[in-house]
């Protein structure tokens, strides 16, 4: 099984518009001066399967409509001249007066796997200030959504693939699940040969900063989330000189090898989890899943427990699993608003039912209300195998099951088992963890959340250093869930902005309550 758990919600829920341009994977066209390629933006259709389906974007607010296009880069940055492929972008343009106009805004929602040509447009409204002095543009890295997607499974084996036990209790499941992840790895060799070696995080940066030259901005502008601010280090590190105002929000810690991320996840989710079961059991109304926030958490273990035995009713014909359970939960821990889901599938999964935390699970999957599966695990399995180095093998991964489960009784299980995903994979990885130190980097504003679950609050201080003195400054939000300027704290809000719209550097250690 991959390690979902670092697909920001936000890109998972997300559907709406991409490229109406063909693009093809090693395309026969050569690279030549990709610089000075004209991109024709276009009217967005409503997005592929690839991407998660659903509508075109709506009309953005006060008039005007989300335009793309299709850039060329190459498909081998070592070969420049060589073959290309397409990456799919979206934009919004600047509402302003043209004279105060900055330039290009970039955007990475995270994953890595998740669409950026159906995200924006989803949480555009967030960012009507930014758009005031920019045009907001984001797009679907290479590897993702119509960018040359890598395909592994149909829709049928992700069903049967997502129905398989990720938490192995014996020896002959054990065994099942390694070699159910072979044979899903395989399937990606097979259909995916040529993408494969193609898609680490510093061909997606050295994509940005084709992209910055093509768009016509002399700097890259940015806002990275989750993945994204990995993304964004290793572009600040590859091209330190190009960085204009940049922001790093939902931090990953760029220090840690596979291993300390997952074990970081599992202390991350378990705090989100400890925070929910508090906050519900501490209203004046009854908490409907517990008495106390012990009980809370009690419960819903023997819930897991019963489940591992005999699942109950999902979405028929699938069935609510231990596993399908576990990451239905995880999903709804992205943020507060979702809390309240949890609470309602808890419920209902305690009588029985299972829908609710299954249609919470599928959003984490990529799955959307037709069977259809967008390829986001696919490509966040490739981009996570090709950055890291490290292959970890079933009998490493069961000795350290035991240190995972002390630092979370409910997620740490999947989140070792996780480990597994990359252990048959085709293509080599590049290294235990990325490189992200950018002496001579403009400032990057690196914004963390003490509650947040995926990307744990102690990343944003880990990345600063990292970056380099004078490079990063961090900024502390004391609150819940996955990111923090989309929890629209007028603190955080003002401090970004600031920062994007006026070039004003917050002053380091600034809190947000």
């Amino acid at each position: 099984m991959p390690n979902p758990f670092r697909i920001r919600a936000a890109a998972l829920t997300a559907a709406l518009a991409l490229s109406s341009l063909p693009t093809g994977c090693g395309d026969d066209s050569k690279g030549g001066d990709l610089t000075a390629q004209n991109l024709v933006w276009k009217s967005c259709p409503a997005p592929d399967a690839a991407e998660g389906g659903g509508d075109a974007p709506s009309p953005l607010p006060g008039g005007g409509s989300w335009e793309c296009a299709t850039m060329r880069a190459p498909l081998d940055w070592p070969n420049p001249k060589g073959a290309t492929i397409g990456l799919a972008l979206i934009r919004a343009r600047a509402s302003g007066d043209a004279s105060e106009r900055i330039g290009s805004l970039i955007f990475n929602f995270g994953g890595p796997g998740g669409s950026g040509v159906t995200t924006l447009p989803a949480f555009g409204a967030d960012y009507t200030a930014l758009r005031t002095r920019y045009d907001l543009v984001s797009f679907d890295p290479r590897g993702v959504g119509r960018s040359d997607p890598v395909e592994c499974e149909d829709d049928a084996q992700l069903d049967n693939y997502f129905q398989q036990d990720a938490t192995p209790d014996t020896s002959a499941e054990r065994t099942q699940l390694i070699k159910r992840t072979k044979q899903f790895n395989a399937a990606c060799e097979k259909n995916s040969q040529t993408i494969l070696p193609h898609v680490p995080t510093t061909d997606a940066a050295r994509d940005m900063d084709l992209m910055r030259q093509v768009l016509g901005d002399r700097q890259l502008h940015y806002f990275g989330i989750s993945y994204g601010t990995e993304l964004g280090g290793v572009y600040a590190h590859l091209f330190p000189k190009n960085v204009g105002r940049a922001v790093f929000d939902a931090v990953v810690d760029p220090t840690q090898d596979p291993e300390q991320s997952s074990l970081g996840q599992a202390k991350g989710f378990q705090l989100a989890l400890d925070n929910f079961a508090e906050d519900c059991t501490s209203k004046k109304a009854e908490c409907p899943i517990g008495d106390t926030p012990q009980d809370v958490k009690d419960r819903i273990a023997r819930l897991l427990a019963d489940l591992d035995r005999k699942p109950i009713p999902g979405i028929l014909p699938r069935w609510l699993t231990q596993t399908a359970a576990t990451n239905g939960i995880a999903q709804s821990l992205y943020s507060k608003d979702f809390w309240e889901y949890l609470t309602e599938g808890l419920e209902e999964a305690y009588d029985g039912d299972g829908k609710i935390l299954m249609l919470l699970s599928d959003a984490m999957n990529g799955r959307s209300q037709n069977g259809e599966y967008s390829n986001i695990t696919a490509a966040n399995i490739a981009i996570n195998c090709a950055d890291q180095k490290p292959r970890y093998t079933a009998d490493y991964i069961q000795r350290k099951v035991p240190e995972f489960r002390a630092a979370s009784p409910l997620f740490g299980d999947f989140l070792a088992w996780g480990m597994a995903s990359c252990t048959n994979w085709a293509v080599p990885g590049a290294a235990d963890h990325p490189d992200v130190s950018a002496p001579g980097s403009a400032p990057i504003l690196v914004v963390g959340n003490t509650g947040d679950p995926a990307t744990p609050y102690e990343g944003a201080k880990k990345m600063v250093d990292a970056l380099g003195k004078g490079v990063g400054v961090e900024l502390t939000y004391k609150g819940q869930g996955h990111g923090a300027y989309d929890s629209k704290n007028k603190c955080v809000q003002g401090a970004v902005n600031g920062y994007l719209l006026e070039g004003t550097v917050p002053k380091a250690g600034t809190v947000c309550t």
